[in-house]
């Protein structure tokens, strides 16, 4: 088997020691190709010259969930196809990693790739589904170009937070949970963040969702994790179905308070419900518009601000080694 591994070389939580032996231990089983990311980009770019080879079986990922989201965007560039794509295989390096904790990989490099050879071995692979994002069209933000997403994107409040945190990279600071407990905080002590009737949600054959503070749209559940606790926004979301949605329509203090502490203390079973929490399930074609322009992310990137924005579900669209 022919492999070109992705290496972010500023993954949180991954040395440069233990990158080499992590690339030496997957050389031992396969013809494997190493490259290390230069730019933001770059990743995709790899991805998409491997989705173009013609022997290239397998594309893994050695880093947090921005890297893969750019492998994935560069794999899927024409579309997916489960004949002729490489798999993907994901190797945790961030300081999150929801998407390779999603499909039930250890939350340690080293492990991860034990488990992703044992899997090469065995001849194990899920087909997930993914997110494509894309600007509505007749809107300001049509020429929009659209993204694969593989865990969740965010319209509003939480891609607020996902902004603020990477200012706070930008300025030296290291991506911890007491970052982005801090940045939700002044997130919300944030009053334009705290807006009533911003977001509308919109779906074929159904009548608008309006009146709308923030929509948090999911592939697979948990949502994200705080340390080692998961947080299920939509519980019933599944890399098997199409999208889930929990949008709220009140974001007081007290509405803010009940609905974090539903999210903290959420399970598997129940997320955040109550009269001002909306949660629809296996959508497969939505838009959400706003009055306003509102902070927007993808996989936990932050990538700018949005008034209207596309989605689609789409089933079996990537193989993944697990």
């Amino acid at each position: 088997m022919r492999a070109l591994l992705v290496v972010n070389p500023a993954a949180t939580t991954t040395s440069a020691r233990v990158r080499d032996v992590l690339i030496h231990a997957l050389a031992s089983e396969m013809k494997l190709e190493a490259i290390t990311t230069e730019y933001r980009g770059h990743a995709r770019d790899l991805g998409r010259r491997a989705a173009e080879s013609k022997d290239i079986e397998l594309v893994v990922a050695l880093g947090g969930d921005g890297t893969v989201n750019e492998v994935v965007n560069g794999l899927l560039h024409n579309g997916p196809d489960l004949e002729r794509l490489p798999g993907l295989a994901v190797v945790p390096g961030g300081s999150t990693n929801v998407f390779a904790r999603a499909l039930g990989l250890p939350n340690d490099a080293v492990e991860a790739t034990g488990a992703i050879l044992d899997a090469l071995r065995e001849r194990r692979e899920r087909t997930v589904s993914l997110g494509l994002a894309a600007g509505t069209p007749g809107s300001e933000d049509e020429g929009v170009p659209s993204r694969w997403f593989t865990f969740c994107a965010g319209l509003g409040f939480d891609a607020g937070v996902v902004g603020r945190v990477e200012q706070q990279r930008e300025r030296g600071k290291r991506s911890t949970h007491a970052l982005y407990v801090r940045q939700v905080v002044r997130q919300f002590l944030d009053e334009s963040n705290r807006r009533h009737g911003a977001i509308t949600l919109e779906r074929p054959g159904e009548d608008p969702v309006t009146d709308l503070v923030l929509s948090i749209i999911c592939n697979t559940s948990p949502y994200t994790y705080l340390g080692n606790r998961p947080m299920y926004a939509s519980p019933e979301a599944s890399f098997e179905t199409a999208l889930d949605v929990l949008s709220l329509s009140k974001l007081s203090s007290v509405a803010a308070a009940r609905y974090g502490t539903q999210l903290l203390t959420s399970t598997p079973e129940r997320g955040p419900h109550g009269k001002h929490a909306v949660s629809l399930h296996d959508l497969t074609d939505f838009s959400l518009h706003s009055k306003v322009p509102l902070p927007f992310q993808m996989d936990g990137d932050h990538l700018g601000l949005r008034t209207s924005v596309t989605f689609t579900g789409v089933r079996r669209a990537l193989r993944v080694i697990v």
